[in-house]
């Protein structure tokens, strides 16, 4: 699903009183759509979650995004991985 509906669901949701987090690929349509919480990650497209075969690194990812549920600032929340572009970027 692109960035831009992603971002445009997750609005509505929230306005529905559901917090929502997700991961983006790219930066910059998320800066425009300002979904309230993301994690940014350094992967290239059809790799959200890096290097495939890597469960370690992608449980790490997805326990980034979901971390951003518990984050006190008001949104949008936009951060970037602690994780560095693996060799699928």
């Amino acid at each position: 699903m692109c960035n831009q509906s992603v971002g445009l669901i997750q609005r509505a949701v929230e306005e529905k009183g559901i917090s929502t987090t997700s991961i983006t690929l790219d930066e910059s349509i998320t800066k425009r759509v300002k979904p309230p919480r993301v994690l940014s990650v350094p992967y290239g497209f059809g790799y959200p979650l890096g290097e495939p075969n890597n469960p370690e690194l992608q449980h790490a990812i997805i326990a980034e995004a979901l971390a951003l549920l518990a984050d006190d600032a008001t949104p949008p929340i936009l951060k970037s991985s602690r994780h560095t572009p693996c060799a699928v970027t």
